[in-house]
């Protein structure tokens, strides 16, 4: 299948370079309807991978359009942190000292410094520690700096970007994308491991937490009925996860937070892990989620990404009242409702302060919403949050005061209607096999997916208000049984 090279600046890309089929990053991210095709295979060589700007956007959205992208989501967060891809390349300290230990030993030598373009190096000599953290890292462009003092160990891995070439990289990097181009795409290779001790990441502090104390103490207590150690961590815990067999992550998680590097951990360790970084990567960002439910046809309020150009000229066909979402919002932040185009262009004037994209979303009013929880592809409970009292949201956050909450209704889900049940498992197994939220809207029979969460609330008197105990039991024997899978396996 032939591939799509998406660049900032058309003049980016030389004449010397192999001939491609060149896509500016705007037309990717503003004409989704030229780009549905599932399987194509994408080269994201924008000039910055920073966190919610074009270049983030273009891998984001590619793999919510089933789009095979380099690099990935993950892999652009994974290199973004030290202290996270660090987890990744511990296990290339043996290859390192082998293939290292011929560099001279003077003071001069203790730094080395080498590109990889597509998975090649220039020098050969280290071509197999070239290739191993290509198998790690799929980015098409980086950098990696190495420093021995007792031993040798990799100092930092940073992406580099095609308009920062020299003239030497540019020849460099034209046969390696031209190698790379006429050979087979490979998927990385993955990890595994396996026990029974299961810790729970919750911050004490946290105003509006997803799980109470009340709910915490209820997973410890059908825990240690079940057989499984469940211990309360904090962040101040990091160095002590891989205790554990199991990361149950109970408090807001966001990619630029410590609960991203826990989760990133917890999988390194060959841990099973709630939620999963690729959860948290997918979930956490409402642009993606409007273009996966779109690109899979989940029936979802009319949505529209709108780009910092042009932004409010775009609305003008779009209609009003609009609801306007920073993408990593939680618990209703960062949602906001425009009734006129004055209200819009001031609160996309701070949006777009954070963010290169912001999404815009029709209004639908009800009494409540639904909250479909799933775990393992399968509904486990349903709760109906109201909207807060005269509000149009469930929580209403008052400046500088606490946040309000609506009433709440949980019911047996054979009380649920089969529409939302069978359109939440759908939603839900678009991002994964974790424990999910799913967000919906009915009105007049139709449902519409708002959102999926990748930390549901769990608390007590709400959402256990049907199931009770037999809640907290369900979610532990799951991690009782992806455990006893991983030390089969």
């Amino acid at each position: 299948m032939p591939h799509i090279i998406i660049v900032d600046q058309l003049s980016d890309w030389l004449s010397d370079y192999p001939v491609a089929n060149l896509v500016t990053a705007k037309d990717y991210l503003s004409r989704p309807e030229q780009f549905r095709s599932k399987g194509t295979h994408i080269i994201n060589l924008c000039r910055s991978y920073r966190y919610l700007k074009s270049g983030y956007y273009c891998s984001l959205l590619a793999e919510a359009r089933s789009h095979k992208i380099i690099p990935s989501v993950r892999t652009i967060t994974d290199l973004s942190k030290k202290s996270i891809y660090q987890l990744n390349v511990e296990d290339l300290d043996d290859v390192l000292q082998r293939v290292l230990k011929k560099r001279p030993t003077n003071k001069d030598q203790d730094h080395l410094s080498i590109d990889i373009f597509f998975g090649q190096s220039e020098d050969k000599e280290i071509q197999e520690i070239a290739r191993q953290i290509f198998e790690l890292f799929r980015a098409p462009l980086m950098m990696v700096e190495f420093r021995r003092q007792q031993k040798w160990t990799i100092k930092q891995i940073k992406p580099l970007h095609i308009n920062t070439l020299t003239s030497e990289q540019q020849i460099f990097f034209a046969g390696c994308l031209n190698a790379y181009l006429t050979s087979r795409w490979r998927a990385p290779r993955a990890k595994a491991v396996a026990r029974y001790d299961l810790a729970i990441l919750y911050d004490p502090e946290e105003k509006l937490p997803p799980s109470s104390m009340g709910a915490l103490k209820k997973f410890m207590a059908e825990g240690k009925k079940l057989g499984v150690d469940v211990d309360l961590i904090t962040r101040k815990d990091y160095n002590r996860l891989a205790e554990y067999d199991a990361l149950f992550i109970r408090e807001t998680t966001a990619i630029s937070h410590y609960t991203y590097r826990f989760a990133k951990k917890a999988e390194a360790e060959g841990m099973v892990v709630m939620d999963d970084p690729d959860s948290i990567l997918k979930c956490t960002n409402k642009v993606y989620l409007a273009e996966l439910l779109a690109n899979h046809q989940v029936p979802a309020p009319r949505s529209m990404i709108l780009p910092r150009e042009d932004a409010i000229q775009a609305l003008d066909g779009f209609g009003y009242p609009v609801v306007l979402k920073i993408p990593d919002g939680s618990f209703s932040r960062g949602v906001f409702k425009a009734t006129t185009p004055a209200e819009a262009m001031s609160i996309t004037q701070n949006l777009f302060k954070e963010s290169d994209l912001i999404l815009a979303q029709e209004f639908l009013y009800t009494q409540f919403d639904w909250r479909i929880g799933v775990l393992n592809r399968k509904p486990i409970f349903a709760c109906q949050y109201h909207m807060s009292r005269a509000h149009w949201q469930i929580v209403k956050h008052e400046p500088g005061g606490k946040p309000r909450h609506g009433e709440h209704l949980t019911l047996a889900l054979d009380q649920v209607p089969e529409n939302v049940l069978k359109i939440a498992e759908k939603a839900a197994g678009l991002i994964g096999n974790g424990l999910y939220g799913v967000d919906i809207k009915e009105n007049e029979g139709n449902v519409y997916v708002i959102e999926v969460n990748d930390n549901p609330n769990i608390d007590n008197g709400v959402e256990d208000q049907v199931l009770g105990n037999s809640l907290y039991q369900l979610i532990i024997n799951e991690f009782i049984s992806r455990i006893e899978q991983r030390r089969n396996h």
